[in-house]
């Protein structure tokens, strides 16, 4: 009898043996399952924050495009108008008032950087880097004037287009603020790829803009692009001389 139960218990235990190795199977089988869920949950809802956030740059950029067709046709008319007014005043022998000419001058001007800032929207697409530009835009810079040095910081590697576009966005307006406005001066430019976010940081040694340029569309639109995307941008005059753009774009961890 004895031999007989101690017999029993060893196969007792040898069973309690293998369901706890089965138990133990069956949970790491079942974590493992889990975080599988978790990680296809979590790329879900990735794919659809970044389809949300194209559809939102996508409709932006549609919005911007009707608004600058409508205004440049509207500021056109107004441009047309005052040079009829100034043209019939001098036909009369009389000097235009400098209301008119001032009027003249500033829907020439606006007519010009709608259709500029147009020119850019339409050229927007999902093809290629947008930073792949970056050369050919310091170097035409350079070769108006304005001696400019470019930094890259970090790995380099392929981003969403849309950043890509905007940091691009980011760097030129800056440069033609800088070129509008600084008088003489240097620029710089520096990329920083980081971990979550690409940085992007544009400055100047310029006198003129040491109070601070009148915000342009260009500085206005580049500010709505980096919003659209969850990013954030400053540009302000620096301490003594010169003006800095800084401008941060976020990553997905997984881009």
């Amino acid at each position: 009898m004895g031999h007989h139960s101690r017999g029993i218990q060893t196969v007792f235990a040898a069973g309690w043996l293998v369901s706890a190795a089965v138990g133990v199977v069956a949970v790491v089988q079942w974590s493992a399952r889990l975080r599988e869920a978790e990680q296809r949950a979590e790329q879900a809802e990735r794919s659809r924050d970044e389809a949300a956030r194209r559809l939102a740059v996508e409709e932006r950029l549609r919005i911007a495009r009707e608004l600058h067709d409508s205004l440049t046709h509207s500021i056109s008319v107004i441009k047309v108008q005052a040079g009829v007014a100034a043209h019939l005043a001098r036909k009369n022998g009389e000097q235009p008032s400098e209301a008119l000419l001032a009027i003249q001058a500033a829907s020439t001007e606006a007519v010009r950087e709608l259709r500029a800032t147009l020119d850019v929207l339409r050229r927007d697409d999902d093809h290629g880097s947008g930073l792949d530009r970056l050369p050919a835009l310091v170097e035409s810079v350079r070769s108006s004037g304005l001696p400019t040095t470019v930094r890259v910081v970090g790995p380099r590697r392929p981003l969403p287009p849309e950043v890509e576009q905007a940091a691009f966005r980011v760097v030129q307006e800056a440069l033609t603020n800088t070129a509008r406005h600084a008088g003489p001066a240097t620029a710089s430019v520096e990329i920083t790829y980081g971990d979550r976010a690409l940085t992007v940081r544009v400055e100047d040694d310029g006198a003129g803009s040491a109070p601070g340029p009148v915000p342009g569309y260009g500085l206005v639109g580049m500010r709505e692009r980096v919003t659209a995307l969850g990013g954030r941008v400053t540009a302000e005059p620096l301490p003594t001389r010169g003006f800095r753009v800084h401008a941060e774009l976020p990553l997905d961890e997984a881009s």
